[in-house]
């Protein structure tokens, strides 16, 4: 082959210069809760599926469920389900062409992010 001249080309950026913005985070957020509502749904649904078993595996399950693991487990649900709803209503916002510019979208990913904690908190003290 004909000798081929390499071209120095600057390379591209690493993450770590770039400072980490509202906008992605909250994305990345968004992504992450659905995720963990996942897992926390198979949980759920394998402590119904042990009270329609037995109550020997029901006693199994709802321990596990009712230990400091499962209220951990099932608070952060609780607030990964608020996110998660509060992000989608942001992103229907964002659908119809309103709140695109950058003080609006971090004004709002602020709101999802402390609306969360709020909610999550009433729902803890009310149920």
């Amino acid at each position: 082959m004909a000798d081929v001249k390499r071209v120095e080309r600057p390379l591209s950026p690493h993450l770590q210069i770039y400072r980490p913005q509202l906008t992605s985070i909250s994305s990345i957020l968004t992504r992450i809760t659905g995720n963990a509502l996942i897992v926390s749904a198979l949980l759920v649904v394998w402590w119904l599926l042990a009270a329609a078993t037995s109550e020997a595996y029901y006693d199994i399950a709802n321990g596990v469920l009712t230990s400091w693991f499962g209220d951990i487990v099932l608070t952060l649900s609780a607030l990964g389900v608020w996110y998660h709803y509060l992000a989608g209503l942001r992103h229907l916002y964002f659908d119809a062409g309103k709140g695109l510019d950058i003080p609006t979208a971090e004004k709002l990913g602020w709101a999802c992010i402390i609306g969360s904690v709020v909610l999550t908190v009433l729902t803890i003290v009310i149920v």
